[in-house]
C-alpha cells in the first residue's frame, strides 16, 4: 500500500513525497483513515515507527477540509491540542507539523518549560490553530489566561505510557477538564499496560484499537548483549569500548541528572567527544548538545531518560545503557532511539552485580534472555585487594575449566580463555535460541560455546 491509497489530499502527498517516503509504515497505515473519518484512536507502536506522522498528516487535512465553528475575540481559537512529555518531543512534533503543512501553511506554537514565558504569550496572540505542549507550562498559561481552550476539536495525548511514568496525568486530567465534552482524542503509548488502558476508558469515546508491535517487544532490528561489569569499572570500560573502535557514535543513558553531567565531564577527560542532556540543563543547552551530537561535532551523547525521550536522532549506530533502569519499560525505550526505519542498531547494556534485579525484571518484560558478552578484564569479581570481596553476579560465577563446562550454557567470551557460565535459568532456555553475530574488539579473540 501507497500513501495514496490511505485518503489524503494532492498537496499532502506531495510533502509527504518530498520528504522521500513512498511507503507508509504499519502505524500510518492503520490510523491515518481511522483519524480522518474522526473516529477516537488509541495506538501501540514502538519508538521509529513514524506515529508523529500517523496523526500530523491526517490532522493538517482535517484543519484544512473545516472552517472553526466560532471566533474568539476576532481571532481563530486553538483547534488542536498535542499534549507531550517532554520539550524534546514537543519540538519534534512542532517541527513535524510545519514540514508537511510547507505546501498550506498554518498556525502552530510550542510551548513548554526551561524558556521565558512572554514570548510564547506573543506568539499566543497570532491565533495558533495547532498548540503543541507539555503539561506544566501549559497549565502555567492557562492560570495566566493567555490561553483558551474552550474551543478544542482535537486532542492528542503522545506518549500516554510516558505521561503515566512521569507523573504527569494529575495534570492532564486538569487540562482535559477546560476542554470541550465532544471532540476527537487520540492517544499513543509505546506500550499497553493496565494503567494506559485504563486512561483511555477515562479519556476515549469507543476508540479504535491499534497495536502495531507485540506488547513488551523490542525493535527486531536491535541487537541487545549485556556485558557484565563492577560499578566502578564501568567507566573505563566504556572509554575501552569507544577507543577500540567497537563504538563509535552512542546515546549512553544514567538514571540521574547528575551521572550524566559526571559521566560526560570524565569522558572529556578520557579524551573522547562527549556531552551531556538532563533537566539541568537550559533548553538553549539541549538543542546545542543535540545539535552538536547529530552534527558529528561530538560522539557520545548522555542523557537521562527524561531529556531523552522524543529525540528524533537519524541512523544512531548505538544505545548504551550504562545504568540500566529501573522502570523496565523505559529498558524498550532507551533501546527503540537505535534500529529505527529497519535499520540495524545495537543496544549494550554495562551490567553491574547490584543491578541483577533489575536486569531479571527486563527479561521478564521482554519474555527472552539476553545474550551475554564477556570481557575478561573487566568481569566482575574481587580483582582489586584493597576493596572488600564483592559477590559476583549470579550467572556469571567461575565454571570448572573443562570441555563441559564451556559448552554449558550461551555466552560470548572476549578475552583469552571462558571463566564464566550462564546462570541455571539460561541453561534451560532451548539450545540455539540465538543466531545473532558477534562482535569484536580489536585485536582480542572472540568463541562461542555450543
Amino acid at each position: 500500500m501507497s500513501f495514496d491509497n490511505l485518503g489524503l489530499t494532492a498537496e499532502l502527498l506531495r510533502a509527504v513525497a518530498h520528504q522521500g517516503y513512498t511507503q507508509p509504515t504499519p502505524v500510518q497505515r492503520e490510523a491515518i483513515p481511522l483519524i480522518l473519518e474522526g473516529r477516537d484512536v488509541l495506538a501501540a507502536a514502538q519508538t521509529g515507527t513514524g506515529k508523529t506522522a500517523a496523526f500530523t498528516l491526517p490532522i493538517l487535512q482535517r484543519l484544512a477540509q473545516t472552517q472553526s465553528g466560532s471566533q474568539s475575540l476576532g481571532r481563530r481559537p486553538v483547534r488542536v491540542l498535542v499534549v507531550t512529555p517532554t520539550r524534546e518531543l514537543c519540538l519534534q512534533v512542532e517541527d513535524a507539523i510545519h514540514t508537511y503543512s510547507q505546501t498550506r501553511p498554518v498556525r502552530s506554537l510550542a510551548i513548554y518549560g526551561g524558556v521565558p514565558f512572554d514570548p510564547q504569550v506573543r506568539k499566543l496572540l497570532q491565533a495558533p490553530e495547532i498548540v503543541v505542549a507539555t503539561p506544566g507550562r501549559l497549565l502555567d498559561h492557562v492560570e495566566q489566561r493567555t490561553i483558551d481552550l474552550s474551543k478544542v476539536e482535537v486532542l492528542v495525548l503522545d506518549e500516554g505510557d510516558r505521561m503515566l511514568d512521569m507523573g504527569f496525568i494529575p495534570d492532564v486530567r486538569r487540562i482535559i477538564d477546560l476542554l470541550p465534552k465532544v471532540r476527537q482524542t487520540l492517544m499513543f503509548s509505546a506500550t499497553f499496560s493496565g494503567p494506559v488502558k485504563k486512561l483511555a476508558t477515562d479519556f476515549q469515546r469507543d476508540p479504535a484499537i491499534i497495536q502495531i508491535t507485540p506488547e513488551h517487544t523490542s525493535a527486531q532490528s536491535v541487537r541487545q548483549v549485556v556485558i557484565p561489569v563492577d560499578q566502578r569499572h564501568k567507566r573505563d570500560l566504556l572509554a575501552k569500548l569507544i577507543k577500540s573502535g567497537r563504538i563509535e557514535q552512542a546515546l549512553v543513558f544514567t538514571r540521574m541528572k547528575h551521572a550524566a553531567g559526571r559521566l560526560a565531564e570524565q569522558l572529556e577527560r578520557d579524551g573522547i567527544r562527549a556531552t551531556a542532556i538532563h533537566g539541568d540543563k537550559s533548553q538553549i543547552q539541549r538543542n546545542r548538545a543535540l545539535a552538536d551530537f547529530k552534527a558529528g561535532k561530538v560522539d557520545i551523547l548522555v542523557a537521562t531518560d527524561v531529556a531523552a525521550r522524543g529525540l528524533d536522532i537519524d541512523a544512531l549506530p548505538h544505545v548504551i545503557n550504562y545504568e540500566l533502569p529501573t522502570v523496565p519499560q523505559d529498558y524498550i525505550h532507551r533501546i527503540g532511539r537505535t534500529g529505527r526505519a529497519g535499520m540495524d542498531g545495537d543496544a549494550i547494556s554495562l551490567v553491574a552485580p547490584e543491578e541483577e534485579p533489575m536486569l531479571e525484571d527486563i527479561q521478564r518484560l521482554l519474555k527472552r534472555e539476553l545474550d551475554i558478552e564477556v570481557i575478561r578484564e573487566f568481569l566482575p569479581g574481587p580483582v582489586d585487594r584493597r576493596h572488600a570481596p564483592e559477590p559476583r553476579m549470579r550467572g556469571f560465577r567461575e565454571p570448572r575449566r573443562d570441555a563441559g563446562a564451556r559448552r554449558n550454557g550461551r555466552y560470548t567470551d572476549t578475552g583469552r580463555s571462558a571463566p564464566v557460565r550462564k546462570s541455571a535459568a539460561t541453561r534451560q532456555s532451548p539450545a540455539g535460541a540465538s543466531d545473532r553475530p558477534l562482535t569484536q574488539m580489536p585485536g582480542e579473540r572472540i568463541s562461542r560455546s555450543a
